[in-house]
């Protein structure tokens, strides 16, 4: 009997990862040499070891440098490629995937957004051919982008992607300082056009950050929201309504939100009756993939088969695919666990 080799094969969705954060350091120098960028290391090697989380103004410093290197929609275009086909590997069907457009548009290369988002619908057909998964895109505001009227902008190119490939609009980049309250217009146009929000809250800010994602922004669903514990009131208002948590356990350890998995609220969240999902956000930044989450928290938290299969099918409940679409999928990985099961677990 093998839990490990059960997570290893059952099939995945993923619905908080960032398309810029998921760049391996192989993709990464080869996007630097072919565009004459300068990075503080030369060899996959090197970058491996940069890429090591130190704390976060060093994971800011990689970001920043990953979008130097991205300076062309076929850039965009080859990092989705590589993330996707490294999902087909883990067995992750479906991913909703995080991007921000505007930074490829104002600081780097002024890559304009049709063709931003051409280049990723190009990767995105060629996995389904290909590979057999597929995603759906999510561009976010980062919060700290001034004048904060850009959101507005952003919310527009997700408007024009609507039928496209976007299946939401989020808001990512530091929490501190910038309330979800400020981004309301933003929220309210893409809303109008019937684009969901799905707002990153309640990771380095507490209660008050969540409670400003779901009243201001009205948000189907949370980007982290795991300090949504300590607030009684919020937890019962998460329980009643079931609005879906992003939970990333390893990136909550490495940005300092909790000192470590085993001290990491997953099990509270999971007892008090929370809809929660499992995510990787950034992976190669966080020396992690979703895989590796799901046996991180069997292993701290000793969850045994159950756990996990709930956990999995609540990431296909919680996505933005069309109704029948999801149903169909659930189907599926009930009929996949059920053979994983029977493979892995009978005695």
């Amino acid at each position: 009997m093998s839990l490990a080799k059960f997570i290893q094969a059952m099939p995945k969705v993923e619905l908080h990862v960032h398309l810029e954060g998921s760049i391996q350091p192989e993709t990464l120098l080869a996007l630097a040499e072919r565009n004459g960028v300068a990075l503080p290391a030369h060899t996959v090697e090197g970058l491996r070891d940069w890429y090591r989380f130190r704390d976060f103004p060093h994971f800011i410093e990689i970001y920043l440098a990953i979008c130097r290197c991205i300076c062309s929609p076929d850039d965009l275009e080859l990092i989705a490629r590589e993330f996707l086909r490294g999902q087909a590997a883990q067995h992750i069907r479906y991913s909703e995937v995080t991007f921000t457009p505007y930074t490829h548009f104002a600081y780097n290369r002024f890559i304009p957004f049709a063709d931003q988002l051409a280049a990723l619908n190009r990767a995105r057909a060629w996995a389904e051919r290909e590979l057999g998964v597929t995603m759906g895109l999510v561009p976010d505001i980062s919060r700290n982008v001034q004048p904060v009227e850009h959101s507005l902008q952003v919310a527009e190119w997700a408007i024009s992607g609507k039928d496209n490939g976007i299946v939401a609009f989020g808001l990512g980049g530091p929490e501190v300082g910038y309330p979800p309250e400020l981004f309301t217009d933003a929220f309210a146009k893409a809303r109008a056009a019937g684009l969901p929000g799905v707002p990153h809250a309640g990771e380095t800010v507490g209660p008050e950050s969540v409670w400003g994602a779901l009243t201001a922004l009205q948000a189907v669903r949370l980007g982290h929201g795991v300090r949504s514990i300590e607030d009684p009131r919020l937890v019962e208002h998460l329980r009643e309504t079931q609005i879906p948590l992003e939970v990333c356990p390893t990136s909550n350890v490495c940005l300092g939100v909790y000192p470590s998995l085993a001290e990491h609220p997953l099990p509270r969240l999971l007892a008090e009756g929370l809809f929660v999902t499992i995510n990787s956000d950034d992976p190669p930044m966080f020396n992690t993939n979703l895989t590796n989450e799901y046996l991180q928290i069997a292993e701290t938290f000793g969850f045994g088969v159950e756990v996990i299969e709930r956990l999995v099918l609540n990431g296909v409940t919680a996505s933005l695919l069309p109704a029948e679409r999801k149903a169909q999928l659930a189907d599926e990985f009930r009929a996949e666990l059920a053979r994983l099961r029977a493979e892995f677990l009978s005695s």
